[in-house]
């Protein structure tokens, strides 16, 4: 259904895509959005379709995937609430996805087709360099996320990815910032085993770092994900 443009404008606010922006604007920009409802676990876009659509995610989770050509599924990003994805579309030459979006909780996002957004983008120049701000940000992470395989241990890269994760979609509650998320996506996501992530966060769990439940992670000290056991 077309998105209202008084519906919850003011938590997108928060939206970087939408910084800078007159209030007369944003109602245009987000009258000429649909807004769609996806359950968990659906998939968005898929690594090599054509980039036809521009979204903004409102309100649940999601993250990037990548298959890789012996069927491995690769997890890349977790994000939140405000963040967008689809910036293919932004390009003047039709092009296509570079990763799969997955829902990862029941989620509401905003959907610009393809013209739809360039024609906004041309009238509103801060989206294009909001848009652009948010590509560099996917970029140095990628550089972070090579930087980490080639030169961290199993140790550190599982420790950066617990505390990239508090900052994308960590949730503060009494006691430290609340993850959810299972051993074996933060073993992907690391490029360990399950094996390995299982044991370094039981080592954490006794040293204090963190406790963990089931399918959740409550980080609690950061700076002792680094310390070795003794």
């Amino acid at each position: 259904m077309t998105v209202s443009p008084s519906t919850g404008l003011r938590a997108d606010l928060r939206s970087r895509f939408l910084e800078g922006l007159a209030p007369g604007d944003l109602t245009v920009i987000l009258a000429a959005a649909t807004e769609r409802r996806l359950p968990a676990n659906s998939v968005v876009t898929n690594h090599g379709d054509s980039a036809n659509h521009f979204f903004l995610l409102r309100k649940g989770r999601c993250r990037f995937f990548y298959i890789t050509e012996e069927g491995r599924k690769l997890l890349l990003h977790w994000f939140a609430p405000g963040e967008i994805f689809g910036v293919m579309s932004l390009l003047p030459k039709p092009s296509y996805y570079l990763v799969g979006t997955e829902m990862v909780k029941d989620s509401v996002v905003w959907v610009w087709d393809r013209a739809t957004i360039r024609d906004l983008v041309a009238r509103y120049p801060r989206l294009a360099v909001n848009a652009l701000s948010t590509a560099s940000e996917y970029l140095a992470l990628c550089v972070d996320i090579h930087l980490s395989l080639t030169c961290h241990n199993a140790r550190e890269r599982l420790a950066e990815v617990l505390v990239n994760l508090t900052r994308a979609i960590g949730q503060e509650v009494p006691g430290g910032v609340e993850l959810d998320v299972t051993n074996e996506e933060l073993a992907n996501a690391a490029n360990i085993t399950p094996f390995t992530a299982s044991r370094l966060v039981n080592e954490w769990q006794r040293n204090g770092a963190v406790v963990k439940s089931r399918g959740k992670i409550l980080l609690r000290f950061p700076q002792r994900l680094f310390l070795h056991a003794a």
